[in-house]
């Protein structure tokens, strides 16, 4: 499935499930979503083609995302296994050139130092909420503003 076919069916079911891991699940409506963002903060940080962005992350529906985040953004994705040595981790990401790594905060200790840039999953999904629910509490507001003018 490529990125126009899981916009397609966001479109069609968006709350039928897309990914199970677990006892987590993503529906396409979530998945699509949360790919667009990750690609878009990718693209705002230069990721396009000819760009490679390191993929640290455990077996997760975090993992998707990141992988559909990072080709819809147009980079190239370079998978790197957590288990890896540090070391291991440095050299594949300094022999492919990795201008970013996409992780979670949990996995840093397991990331060499580097120069490329750090994405952190939950930290985006946590600041998204965050504006989500700012952006929530405004509409609540003009809406009561508008019913009042009434």
């Amino acid at each position: 499935m490529c990125s126009s076919d899981l916009a397609e069916q966001a479109a069609r079911t968006p709350e039928a499930v897309a990914l199970v891991f677990g006892d987590e699940a993503l529906t396409y409506a979530q998945l699509e979503a949360r790919s667009n963002q990750l690609a878009h903060h990718l693209q705002v940080h230069g990721v396009g083609p000819d760009v490679v962005v390191g993929l640290c992350l455990e077996r997760s529906l975090e993992m998707v995302v990141g992988l559909l985040g990072v080709l819809k953004a147009g980079g190239a994705y370079l998978p790197l296994d957590p288990d890896y040595p540090a070391e291991r981790l440095g050299y594949m990401l300094a022999d492919a050139g990795a201008k970013m790594v996409v992780t979670t905060s949990d996995l840093l200790t397991s990331l060499p130092e580097t120069e490329a840039r750090l994405v952190l999953l939950d930290a985006e999904a946590e600041r998204s909420e965050e504006h989500t629910s700012e952006l929530q509490s405004r509409l609540h507001l003009v809406c009561r503003l508008l019913l009042e003018k009434k």
